[in-house]
């Protein structure tokens, strides 16, 4: 049997697009078919990752070179579809990463994390296929290298991981997924809003995922999940979330509507 760390390991440091998509899918159903083993080496060290396995395009610049554009044009459409792939492909390896690296949970969360990652790798097959409409590919337009650097300031924790990339990161996307396809819908764009529905659907179900385990790890600790969230936006992002907040949603997504009025107050 394969060793699940290692399997998850070699997926996130893969660099080949088209193999590590597949490499994705074969891990979740590996794992689904009991041919995966945890096995928790201590001659093999948990190792920080600060460059994960990703093609040689797009280039990363910083997020304010990263050119906004409207979405009345085509190129503003190619410009909101190749920003979204590649904030899903992050995904991928922010999911695998979550597995490969947190050893000491149940068997259920790595369960979640592998399926996590392989409906990121879903959603980005769809917008990437988009994006050849435009007649553009990942990597031909610049991007941005945030989400992973969230990643990296999260490795130590799993509690800190759950907090801030599911419930803090990902719930952004809720936020904002409704505006953008209000706005494609005034441009006749369907076939991009049909994409972000899918997406949305998928996204509400990852935060939940992350507000379990979130949850888990504070009541391993004897903590209080929300006032330990609000500690953790304070003292680590140091910044309030920013609104407004798809409630709906996060309601959805394991937020509580207290939580939300807190979080609201923040700001």
């Amino acid at each position: 049997m394969k060793n699940l760390y290692a399997a998850a390991y070699a997926c996130l440091m893969e660099t080949d697009l088209e193999q590590k998509l597949l490499s994705v899918h074969q891990l979740y159903v590996d794992w689904q078919a009991g041919a995966l083993l945890r096995e928790n080496r201590p001659d093999v060290p948990v190792l920080a990752i600060l460059v994960p396995g990703r093609p040689a395009k797009p280039e990363l610049v910083h997020p304010k070179q990263v050119k906004q554009r409207k979405l009345t044009t085509p190129e503003g459409q190619k410009a909101l579809l190749h920003a979204v792939a590649h904030i899903e492909f992050n995904a991928i390896n922010l999911a695998l990463d979550a597995a490969y690296r947190f050893r000491d949970l149940p068997d259920a969360y790595y369960g979640d994390w592998l399926q996590v990652a392989s409906e990121e790798a879903y959603h980005f097959s769809l917008l990437r296929e988009r994006l050849q409409d435009f007649n553009c590919a990942y990597g031909d337009l610049p991007a941005h290298n945030g989400l992973w650097e969230q990643a990296c300031k999260t490795d130590h924790d799993a509690l800190v991981r759950m907090a801030l990339v599911p419930r803090v990161l990902e719930a952004r996307g809720l936020d904002v997924t409704p505006g953008m396809m209000q706005r494609l819908r005034e441009v006749g764009d369907e076939s991009t809003i049909a994409i972000l529905e899918i997406i949305l659907r998928d996204e509400i179900g990852h935060v939940r995922i992350g507000s379990h385990w979130f949850r888990y790890c504070c009541e391993q600790r004897a903590l209080e999940p929300e006032a330990t969230f609000r500690k953790l936006i304070r003292e680590v992002l140091q910044a309030p979330l920013r609104g407004p907040f798809y409630t709906e949603a996060r309601l959805q997504a394991g937020f509580s509507a207290n939580e939300l009025e807190q979080l609201q107050a923040m700001e």
